[in-house]
């Protein structure tokens, strides 16, 4: 019976290990950067979460083979996605369609702070910026 406990207890603790945790409230307060910092939260083969602290801009892009869901922690701002245009301020959540021009102004007093996850897991190879008149 002991055995069969001690095995039991360690792999519990094994998959507690697993788990990550993250506080939003410091991720990016000492960047430097003068327009975008990013943390890669976690991630695995099926989706990748980002802290993204936006101070101005990400200009038009898509990806070719990822949805993304954008959590606002922080801030307000200008998003363009397709062929609309909208306001977004903290506790908005915006849906990102595969193949989707999508871009974002900073336009609060603190700078846009977002909760990007991206599905299935993000590498940056089919990123594609706008490379028309869309901004």
């Amino acid at each position: 019976m002991r055995p069969v406990f001690l095995i039991l207890l360690v792999l519990f603790y094994k998959e507690l290990g697993a788990q990550k945790i993250c506080c939003f409230d410091t991720i990016g307060r000492q960047s430097q950067s003068p327009n975008i910092y990013s943390k890669q939260l976690n991630g695995d083969s099926l989706s990748t979460a980002f802290c993204i602290v936006i101070k101005q801009e990400v200009k038009s892009h898509k990806h070719l083979k990822h949805s993304e869901q954008v959590v606002v922690l922080e801030g307000e701002g200008q998003m363009k996605l397709g062929n609309e245009e909208f306001r977004i301020k903290a506790g908005d959540l915006v849906f990102i369609p595969c193949n989707t021009y999508h871009s974002v102004k900073s336009t609060g007093i603190v700078p846009l702070k977002v909760l990007s996850i991206q599905s299935p897991e993000f590498d940056g190879s089919d990123r594609v910026p706008e490379t028309n008149s869309y901004k």
